[in-house]
């Protein structure tokens, strides 16, 4: 048995002179607890909002975009882009023709980004649910609908059971002087009724959506497009064709997947996740090297022992050994059962959602949304591990300098 572990134990758990000293080490390993717990708890918080708000901005965020390199559009009928369509990993080929545009509702007027989109749109089954009012339907026996974003709704108030009211859309005529008498005949106006309206992420709100031939006539481009959306079928691997159709296009076209698309997004989750855990660290440190006053004042009440080990041969490096020990068993069993209890919090809030977000959302579920990683129990572990030892190296240093002096009281 190692003897430096044995003594600690029985240090950790025999009576004390002083009283003092079990309360501060009660309070070490109570604030090591605390700490441990909530910061496995926060981790989880936010890989649970971060799989949320994926969930919700994949639903319109193809696995694979094409984009030009240079200009706003580009020719899609070329030999590649048809032999691509055909492809049979993919499931759904959208051509998008998009813009920004005008538009007018009873009086209001705001700018919205025009997306036009052909039929493999709709074979995301997942549209419905992001869906609020109405239903995405982009076409039906009566002619072209549009589906707006949250944003668009809410500024122009756009009520998508009135038959009799439509939004109209304005883009700038190709080649137009802008020196017309009349304005507006520099503009191209079409008028389309609103079938739905959907809300997933701000960067969204602004959207309206329109079947390709109807942005082709506003936009007046019949040929191009400003965008290739591809989603592949089940068990396709998409990262290896979005390198392999890179490779093929020979960088003239920007090919992007989903975290490429949402880049602003991802870096704004991953820092607010990383700024917590520092935070947290940040009072978790100050916990842990709470161990340091123990150690201390289990030095000078043990000093007789100290003594007693070292005149019988104990070296500086085991008296060293044993107080190290002993900061280390405090700290990381307050992190064990701080890992303990931040677990049991988790599958709590999982199955009964007890915490709740404030106000209903539509999209959101009420409960915070918890996801717990075997990766976030090892970070907490390691971090706790770390500063635990330095504060223990620390005071168990205090141990022997004054060795000597110990064996002359003595």
């Amino acid at each position: 048995m190692n003897t430096a572990l044995y003594i600690a134990r029985r240090y950790l758990f025999a009576k004390k002179s002083t009283h003092a000293i079990n309360i501060i080490s009660g309070i070490s390993a109570l604030g090591v607890f605390v700490g441990s717990a909530a910061l496995l708890i926060i981790l989880s918080v936010f890989n649970g909002l971060e799989q949320t708000v994926l969930k919700m901005v994949n639903t319109v965020t193809p696995q694979i975009v094409i984009e030009p390199d240079s200009g706003k559009t580009f020719n899609p009928q070329t030999a590649y882009f048809t032999r691509l369509k055909k492809d049979k990993a993919i499931y759904s080929y959208t051509e998008v023709l998009s813009d920004n545009v005008l538009l007018w509702y009873k009086g209001k007027q705001t700018p919205a980004v025009l997306k036009g989109v052909n039929s493999d749109f709709l074979k995301n089954k997942s549209l419905d649910s992001i869906v609020f009012d109405g239903s995405f339907v982009l076409e039906n026996p009566a002619g072209s609908n549009a589906v707006i974003g949250a944003g668009l709704q809410a500024f122009l108030g756009v009520n998508t059971a009135d038959p009799f009211e439509q939004v109209q859309v304005f883009s700038p005529k190709k080649g137009a002087s802008g020196n017309s008498l009349n304005p507006l005949d520099d503009f191209n106006v079409m008028d389309i009724p609103v079938a739905g309206i959907f809300e997933v992420q701000q960067d969204f709100d602004n959207v309206i959506v329109v079947p390709l031939n109807f942005a082709r006539t506003l936009l007046g481009d019949s040929a191009n497009v400003s965008a290739i959306e591809i989603n592949v079928k089940q068990n396709v691997d998409a990262e290896k064709l979005k390198k392999q159709i890179a490779e093929d296009l020979k960088g003239a076209y920007k090919v992007k997947n989903r975290v490429e698309q949402n880049q602003a997004l991802h870096n704004v989750l991953t820092s607010e996740k990383w700024i917590s855990y520092i935070i947290l660290t940040f009072v978790l440190i100050i916990a842990i090297f709470n161990i340091i006053g123990s150690l201390t004042m289990l030095v000078i009440d043990k000093q007789k022992d100290i003594s007693v080990l070292s005149s019988l041969g104990a070296g500086k490096k085991l008296i060293r050994r044993i107080f190290l020990a002993e900061g280390m068993m405090i700290t990381l069993a307050g992190c064990i059962f701080g890992l303990l209890l931040g677990l049991i919090f988790c599958l709590l809030q999982q199955h009964f959602g007890w915490i709740k977000m404030g106000e209903e959302n539509i999209v959101l579920s009420n409960a915070y949304p918890i996801a717990m990683k075997w990766q976030d129990f090892v970070l907490v572990f390691i971090t706790v591990g770390i500063f635990s030892f330095l504060a223990s190296k620390l005071a168990s240093n205090l141990s022997v300098k004054k060795v000597d002096q110990f064996n002359k009281d003595l």
